[in-house]
């Protein structure tokens, strides 16, 4: 009988395969295999315990994963993948360090967060990124989205009415703030689907 603990790897090594990553044993390694490799109970220095997997991208460390088992909570574990993130071996390829991509994750939900962004936090995400993805953030670290959201070009104002303008800057200030939540409520016929288009297309 397969336990919560084991179920639990299975699913992140099937999610890690969807995404691209090659899982490898340590006893088994070939970093550039693939693009992406992702190692299980990788060793690291001494006091910093074993990762549950290493993320490897072009044969660099890029990550790290903490896998608990199904129902226990994520957000209380991101400090161990902080760890994770300092306690490479020395003479570790890595992107950079500390390593930038951080996950925890029981095969049914991921929490994931990426150092380069401007106020690092984990966040729930429906899937593992694909390596080149992390090739891509780590290559230019002002390219992600919460990164772009603090230098937004000027609102070109021609074309739209004063409430408009208000609700499109206040939407950016609350995302430029790291509060992805927003409600614009607005009158009838004040120009909400307007106002939706533009915020949409910056």
């Amino acid at each position: 009988m397969i336990t919560p603990e084991a179920r639990a790897r299975r699913d992140i090594d099937d999610a890690l395969a969807a995404a691209g990553w090659a899982v490898q044993n340590p006893d088994e390694v070939n970093l550039h295999a693939v693009r992406g490799v992702a190692v299980r109970e990788s060793g690291l220095r001494y006091g910093f315990g074993t990762a549950d997997y290493l993320l490897f991208v072009d044969g660099q460390a890029a990550g790290a994963i903490e896998a608990k088992k199904p129902g226990e909570t994520l957000t209380g574990v991101e400090v161990q993948t902080e760890k994770y993130s300092v306690g490479l071996p020395d003479g570790t390829p890595s992107l950079t360090m500390p390593l930038p991509f951080l996950y925890q994750s029981t095969g049914v939900e991921t929490r994931f967060t990426n150092r380069l962004d401007p106020e690092p936090r984990s966040r729930g995400v429906f899937q593992f990124q694909r390596p080149e993805t992390l090739a891509t953030w780590a290559a230019a670290p002002g390219s992600g989205l919460r990164n772009r959201l603090q230098s937004m070009p000027p609102i070109v104002e021609a074309g739209l009415w004063p409430a408009q303008l208000v609700a499109v800057r206040n939407l950016e200030t609350s995302l430029r703030d790291g509060r992805p939540r927003a409600l614009i409520q607005m009158a009838t016929g004040s120009g909400k689907t307007f106002t939706a288009i533009t915020s949409i297309s910056r």
